[in-house]
């Protein structure tokens, strides 16, 4: 797919006309970064607002202990970058999780059609307001939620992001993302020895089931929904 058509479809770009994508389109390289490539961190200066166009790019801040804590997952179409600065500080890294192509888009350009774009401000004004939620609801639980809380809440907030619609009619959804429980304890600011018998509990639950040791998790959304309800904050 062609780079503007693909702005095109995303929401937040819904309404620019076709000379304003052709601006964004000259001013928006692709870049194929491989598995586990750093794309921003404290030590870069990032100027510019990454699109993430195919892939998956976790972003994350060290603890005072030293462990990664996981802020967000983004996926196609997601942003992140400068949008960061509305809502974490400037210890943020984003990785990418598998072999992603990453869009950069210039800030000062992007910043023109927002000035310009009153619904393109408010549309972008929504996106961090939602992703600042996220973020103290997830600091939230790293704070006060035991280890099994909080990967209810991770596993619970990756099916809603990483499953298509037509799978959420039914019982099962499959995420849409591969995940390791080495990568989940990271991701719940945890160590493996811990999260693997609490994975195997919510599978004994009929929460999680997997079909193979390469192949993603399936989560029955109204039992994990019931689970986090009963300990929800």
């Amino acid at each position: 797919m062609e780079l503007i058509t693909y702005l095109a479809r995303m929401d937040l770009f819904d309404g620019l006309t076709q000379d304003e994508l052709l601006q964004l389109n000259h001013v928006t390289p692709l870049e194929i970064r491989s598995k586990g490539s750093m794309v921003v961190s404290p030590y870069m200066s990032p100027k510019v607002l990454y699109i993430v166009k195919s892939g998956k790019v976790r972003l994350y801040k060290l603890t005072e202990e030293g462990k990664e804590l996981t802020l967000d997952i983004l996926g196609a179409g997601h942003l992140f970058g400068e949008l960061s600065s509305f809502h974490t500080s400037a210890d943020m890294f984003a990785v990418t999780m598998e072999d992603s192509i990453i869009c950069e888009i210039d800030v000062q350009q992007f910043r023109k059609i927002v000035s310009e774009k009153p619904m393109l401000a408010l549309k972008y004004i929504e996106l961090v307001t939602a992703r600042l939620k996220e973020v103290e609801e997830l600091l939230g639980y790293m704070a006060y939620g035991s280890v099994r809380q909080r990967l209810l809440f991770l596993l619970h907030k990756l099916a809603i992001k990483f499953t298509s619609n037509s799978q959420m009619m039914h019982e099962w959804v499959t995420l849409e993302i591969e995940l390791t429980h080495q990568e989940l304890a990271s991701m719940t600011g945890s160590i493996r020895e811990t999260v693997t018998p609490i994975i195997n509990q919510l599978v004994s639950e009929g929460i999680l089931r997997k079909e193979g040791i390469r192949k993603p998790y399936s989560i029955h959304l109204n039992r994990l929904q019931t689970a986090l309800s009963v300990v929800s904050l």
